[in-house]
């Protein structure tokens, strides 16, 4: 998950600052569905046309372009660091989120990869109990035993064989939560432009060297798309960050599952996709989840002193 960034570029229309925080939050966490939804749709069609590994990389590549002049406003200055080594570690659990959740959309359709994708908070929660020792209660481990119920709803184990479509997806969300404690970590002494910043200023790098491994040449109909892709993936992130900026976290980030439906009506009409009914009840009880993690969470900050458990 992106971190907060309180010196992200403010909204430019008046009427749009003179709304409370907490909906100026939820269009900004909108902004960001759409365009996290509109990325995974391009992926989705020309990943049958370019290796979904150059793609992870023309995302980063052209996303960095998007974002240099928003690094550049803060100066050089602003990246000097005593923590290159985790740094380098988030940005390659990150990179290989990417490549398993880009192969995945190749492979499995949309909606479900998505209903997937939510498991990060499961993950999440499990490795900070376990890595970071924080104590978690029996509600929260019984919220992620239950979440993972959803997960067995989506891809039925028994009924049909376990695709590698959405085993990548599930990877792709395990790496996702193992990056966010790492930016937990990160954010006890770093700002957070540095965090956003390097990145994007690590990944597109990185992320050439996979792809030179499959290199194709995209048609010039292609190279739009990935200039597209990119400006989308660096627009999903900034709508992401600002949103966490200006609201409460617990009154936008139930917003975040409006990929789901916003990703299945792009593949509907793009794709003829339906989702199954499996995906939507999977969905359903992986969203309920965490969003009850997410609630625990919250309650406990407000009510526990810090290291004090609760259940």
């Amino acid at each position: 998950m992106p971190p907060s960034d309180d010196s992200a570029p403010a909204a430019t229309a008046s009427p749009f600052r003179d709304l409370p925080p907490a909906a100026q939050g939820a269009l900004w966490m909108s902004g960001a569905a759409v365009t996290f939804s509109a990325m995974n749709t391009i992926i989705r069609v020309y990943a049958h046309e370019v290796p979904p590994f150059q793609l992870v990389f023309f995302r980063n590549f052209f996303s960095l372009i998007v974002m240099l002049p928003w690094i550049l406003h803060f100066g050089l200055g602003s990246l000097k660091t005593a923590r290159v080594k985790l740094y380098s570690m988030r940005a390659t659990l990150s990179l290989l989120s990417m490549l398993c959740w880009f192969t995945a959309l190749a492979l499995i359709p949309l909606a479900e990869a998505i209903a997937l994708s939510f498991t990060g908070p499961l993950f999440a929660t499990a490795g900070a109990a376990v890595v970071l020792r924080e104590k978690v209660g029996w509600r929260r481990w019984g919220a992620v035993v239950v979440g993972f119920l959803g997960v067995l709803i989506v891809v039925r184990p028994g009924q049909v064989d376990l695709s590698l479509g959405a085993t990548l997806a599930l990877l792709s969300a395990l790496c996702m939560a193992a990056g966010s404690l790492m930016v937990k970590t990160l954010a006890r002494t770093e700002p957070a432009p540095a965090i956003v910043a390097y990145m994007v200023i690590y990944l597109a790098p990185m992320s050439l060297i996979p792809a030179l491994f499959v290199w194709v040449w995209p048609t010039p109909g292609a190279w739009a798309m990935m200039v597209v892709l990119g400006v989308f993936g660096a627009l999903a992130h900034l709508c992401f960050t600002r949103s966490l900026a200006v609201a409460d976290a617990s009154a936008v980030m139930p917003l975040d599952y409006l990929r789901l439906p916003f990703g299945a009506a792009l593949a509907y009409v793009v794709l003829f996709e339906v989702p199954t009914v499996y995906t939507w009840a999977g969905a359903g009880v992986i969203v309920a989840s965490t969003m009850y993690i997410a609630h625990r969470e919250i309650k406990l900050r407000r009510e526990k002193p810090p290291g004090v458990a609760a259940p």
